[in-house]
């Protein structure tokens, strides 16, 4: 009798160790939360294009009658400034900004982002988006460049080319971008609308303030030849 005491008890000790042990790896264990990959691609190749199209757009304008009249396009390497000024800012949210916030994505807790765990879908925090905060920044320099080049400059002329380099195509791909960020497909998206819309609204205001600060110190004519690309 006392044999078969020991061994129960034995054997119940054990299993209260193993149920123990389970239960702590459990706890360990790190969320995983499901994200749809295919989204994620396109809002990296929306904010390509969107960016890619304002930066390699050339400044056009209407030249003046004490000139040759008829349209002009210009490169300004100055074009450089408000384009490193935008992508420092870009770099700001992505790390400071969004660190300080920490606004965890879908499904995440912010200690489960914090530790920072390896495919646990958890591993930065989502807001503000940084991929909305530069496809819309950049937009809407775009769009404060193209108003001072057509009012200012241009005395009121419309380009077409102009308009959809600065306009037409970084807007439609700022709208698909934030889409495809906030987007839930087979798992949940790389953000949420809330997110998005923290990134995308003052990006787009900071971008066409300085757009339209650029442009307005920068004319588009070079003032010496007639050279596609100013110093």
């Amino acid at each position: 009798m006392r044999l078969k005491a020991i061994l129960g008890a034995t054997v119940v000790a054990s299993v209260l160790l193993v149920s123990f042990d389970v239960g702590t790896a459990h706890a360990q264990i790190p969320p995983f939360v499901a994200r749809d990959n295919n989204w994620d691609v396109v809002s990296n190749v929306t904010l390509g294009i969107g960016v890619g199209t304002v930066a390699l757009m050339p400044r056009v304008y209407y030249s003046s009658p004490d000139a040759t009249v008829g349209w002009k396009a210009r490169y300004h390497i100055s074009s450089l400034a408000p384009a490193m000024t935008l992508t420092g800012l870009t770099l700001l949210v992505d790390g400071p900004i969004r660190n300080a916030m920490q606004a965890p994505k879908q499904g995440c807790s912010v200690e489960d982002t914090t530790a920072q765990l390896p495919d646990s879908g958890c591993e930065s925090f989502g807001g503000p988006s940084t991929h909305a905060f530069a496809s819309w920044s950049a937009t809407g320099a775009g769009i404060g460049t193209f108003l001072v080049d057509t009012i200012k400059y241009s005395n009121g002329h419309f380009n077409i080319p102009s308009f959809v380099g600065n306009v037409g195509v970084p807007v439609a791909a700022s709208f698909m971008t934030s889409i495809a960020r906030s987007a839930d497909g087979s798992g949940l998206g790389p953000e949420d609308t809330k997110q998005v819309l923290q990134g995308a609204l003052p990006g787009f205001a900071i971008g066409a303030l300085i757009g339209v600060g650029y442009a307005m110190l920068q004319e588009p004519d070079c003032g010496y030849g007639n050279y596609l690309v100013c110093w």
